[in-house]
């Protein structure tokens, strides 16, 4: 239960005569080990998305031109999403893995087919000899690609099929069975067009561990000690149907005291803390989340730059609530354009690197902004000091930033239907009833 350090050391313990409470170690390093495990789910016809371990650069390039990009690259040193990145063209390829400055038999990277627009899902577990005793489903607010300590986690999951919790049964029951857990594991998962793959599975506790359990009423970690020493009766059947409200996690960022740091989400981690909070609705407890974090409703204006035509096609669903808001909104030319084709009035700032007036940084400046979202256009590299210049501005100006979309997208909903008295303030004892 302490994370990857003990999920390590637990071979080397056992072989010098420690008795290991839980999962046998072997079949720890059968999940860890990312070739034998790929070969379970092949195994369970469970599907993953395609992968590879390269040592030169052309084999990376030739699963790159048969897969295609996007792929997630990540070198074997790895920790907890360090030094991964999610990579979009042949010439982003080569130049990452040239200042990766090692690569060969003993140093590959691991490269894998990165699946845009998928939902992720993660399964929190507990065990005993392989038999289910505790199964809670929880869904990212943001898209796969960012990091699972970075994301916004939901329970119960709002917008998962019947026959997706099927299917995510099956696949716990499976790898429960075939790995012979006992205790805690975590599993995650990727849902696009119905399909599930699994990313991974930890064979440990989570971080979502300690959400799950308050926010299900099911005491995960007192299940988990009864499986470690087999005293763990009937499962503790957690139906998703019976909760009356939702309860939502959200990271805490330390960007305004990191001097220069892009405050932007990706694969990496980057959140020092999280907040998780209950509401009637996601929305509720979305927004009291946020604002337990820092963030604030927007009154001053709003800002908004939406890169690449995918993106603002996105963002059409947003623009009725945008309406609802009495308030300033600010854009960008091509942002600005599209929006009032779309019946909203803008004011259009020119981009910083312009070097013209009126500009993003001057009404920054002047306190005029108190919400930014800049989304990028992820298969474009032009003009990415300009972008780095508006999120970094917004953060030393304490403006709430959002860049990702869907989780604007969410908060400028939550903002439209939600004023700070409508927020709730009840005791987790009220929400468990």
């Amino acid at each position: 239960v302490g994370g990857q350090t003990p999920n390590n050391r637990a071979k080397a313990l056992k072989a010098h005569g420690f008795h290991i409470l839980g999962t046998d170690p072997k079949n720890i390093e059968r999940a860890e080990d990312r070739s034998k495990f790929s070969a379970l789910l092949d195994k369970l016809q469970i599907h993953q998305p395609a992968w590879n371990k390269f040592s030169s650069l052309k084999d990376a390039s030739d699963f790159t031109k048969r897969e295609r990009f996007p792929v997630l690259v990540r070198p074997s040193f790895v920790l907890s999403g360090s030094n991964m990145k999610i990579i979009y063209s042949e010439q982003e390829l080569v130049s990452f893995l040239n200042k990766m400055s090692v690569i060969s038999s003993d140093y590959p990277v691991t490269i894998s087919k990165f699946v845009t627009d998928a939902k992720e899902i993660e399964i929190d577990g507990i065990a005993q000899n392989g038999i289910i005793k505790a199964f809670a489903v929880s869904e990212h607010i943001e898209n796969a690609g960012v990091h699972s300590g970075d994301a916004s986690i939901v329970f119960p999951a709002q917008k998962i099929y019947i026959e997706t919790f099927k299917k995510l049964r099956f696949i716990a029951e499976s790898l429960a069975k075939n790995l012979s857990i006992t205790g805690p594991f975590n599993i995650q998962c990727l849902a696009k067009d119905n399909e599930i793959s699994v990313i991974e599975i930890n064979v440990r506790s989570s971080r979502t561990f300690p959400f799950i359990s308050k926010a299900s009423g099911v005491n995960f970690m007192e299940h988990s000690v009864d499986a470690f020493f087999g005293k763990s009766k009937e499962e503790k059947v957690i139906d998703f149907m019976k909760y009356n409200f939702v309860a939502v996690k959200v990271a805490q960022f330390s960007f305004s005291r990191l001097t220069g740091a892009d405050p932007v989400l990706d694969v990496e981690m980057t959140s020092t803390g999280e907040v998780a909070c209950f509401g009637d609705t996601v929305e509720e407890a979305f927004l009291k989340a946020e604002l337990s974090v820092g963030e604030k409703i927007p009154k001053k204006g709003i800002f908004i730059s939406l890169g690449g035509d995918e993106n603002k096609i996105k963002f059409l669903d947003t623009i009725p609530y945008l309406k609802t808001l009495d308030i300033p909104i600010y854009a960008t030319e091509k942002t600005a354009n599209f929006l009032i084709q779309n019946g909203l009035k803008i004011k259009t700032l020119y981009k910083i690197h312009e070097g013209k007036s009126p500009n993003i940084l001057e009404n920054f400046q002047k306190g005029v902004i108190d919400l930014a979202i800049n989304i990028n256009d992820i298969y474009m590299q032009k003009h990415i000091n300009d972008d780095y210049s508006i999120r970094r501005s917004a953060i030393d100006h304490n403006i709430t930033l959002f860049t990702n979309l869907k989780k604007a997208e969410l908060f400028i909903k939550a903002v439209s239907e939600l004023s700070l008295d409508d927020l709730q303030i009840k005791s987790w004892d009220e929400y468990k009833a």
